[in-house]
């Protein structure tokens, strides 16, 4: 199904254009759910705490997680005290959970797992994002950040920062299902900043980026670490001179597949559909070559690991002028969003 979709929306399907009468009317239905939100028939609630949405506008990864890491030690580096909430893609439950580092990804989701192990910040997940964040405003922090959540509008936000794959851009350009659009490309007009990751090659970009400019950013991937634990990081420069096996279960696995052959790696892919469950048939391959993964891959298999597989974290990096503007934006926010609140 994800290759089928992913032909579909980033490339020349002629069945693009049978579902567009179904776009049409989706559509329809997020300019009225706007309106109503505008017009005050339906309400956006505040949180009692400043909120940063880090969201897309298409369906699948864009990098909002590794930006929504780095936006957190950034203003944790401020003197912030940082919450982060997240839906929980997949997660068994409903309501608000805190994310411990020793949780179980299926309880919490893979991402918010992530999160919370490397920003050392409170985590939450819920469906509901609006008591989530609240149940954090509650543990004292002095800014949230959601990883996700740009289309709920119930949660009231203080900034919008859009992330957007330069790689895959936004498709056909179409609205779902003929298309990747969660929203029309136009909203991004309204976005506080808009981050490209990765070069912004595809021609979907050429005429959609916003007048405001972007701010560009990269995702570089760090030393690998064996999922067991069991030993020392490795760079990935040690893995030079032997085939990997390359494992991705994310919204964009050629991006994966791509960084480690650019670190000189001869790759052999294994692509999944973004969250998939990774079982040890998954893994089974027939030889005894490293395993490389993501680390939202990686998760999913300590239970089984072995001296095989190896998780590859990534890191947001953006150049010096870009990461100073994108902080003071969200800083600006955040501190008007903290006076008009009272809270000096």
């Amino acid at each position: 199904m994800a290759d089928t979709l992913t032909a579909l929306w980033y490339g020349e399907h002629p069945a693009a254009a049978l579902l567009q009468p179904l776009a049409s009317f989706y559509g329809a239905l997020l300019t009225l759910r706007r309106r109503a939100y505008r017009s005050g028939w339906l309400r956006s609630e505040s949180a009692g705490k400043p909120v940063v949405v880090v969201g897309n506008l298409t369906v699948g990864g864009t990098g909002k997680t590794p930006l929504t890491l780095w936006l957190a030690l950034e203003l944790e580096a401020q003197g912030l005290k940082v919450g982060i909430v997240s839906r929980g893609y997949g997660r068994s439950g409903s309501e608000p959970c805190r994310v411990k580092p020793g949780s179980n990804w299926r309880d919490v989701g893979d991402e918010p797992l992530i999160l919370a192990r490397r920003s050392g910040c409170p985590t939450v997940v819920g469906a509901d994002r609006l008591a989530a964040a609240r149940s954090l405003a509650a543990r004292g922090v002095d800014v949230i950040l959601a990883d996700d959540g740009l289309q709920h509008l119930r949660l009231a936000r203080d900034c919008e920062i859009v992330v957007i794959d330069g790689m895959r851009g936004f498709g056909n350009g179409r609205l779902l299902p003929a298309g990747p659009l969660r929203e029309p490309a136009v909203q991004l007009w309204q976005a506080d900043a808009v981050v490209v990751n990765g070069a912004p090659e595809h021609a979907s970009l050429a005429h959609s980026l916003p007048p405001q400019g972007t701010l560009a950013m990269q995702l570089t991937p760090l030393e690998a670490e064996r999922i067991d634990a069991l030993g020392p990081t490795r760079p990935l420069e040690a893995f030079r001179g032997q085939p990997v096996h390359a494992v991705a279960g994310i919204g964009n696995p050629q991006r994966f597949f791509m960084a480690l052959r650019e670190q000189g790696l001869d790759v052999s892919e294994h692509a999944f559909a973004d969250h998939h469950a990774l079982t040890p048939a998954d893994l089974a391959f027939a030889d005894e070559l490293p395993v490389l993964m993501t680390e939202k891959d990686a998760v999913k298999c300590a239970a089984f690991a072995d001296a095989r597989l190896w998780s590859v974290p990534v890191s947001a990096a953006l150049a010096a002028a870009d990461a100073e503007e994108l902080l003071a934006r969200v800083l600006a926010k955040v501190r008007a969003a903290r006076q008009s609140g009272g809270q000096l």
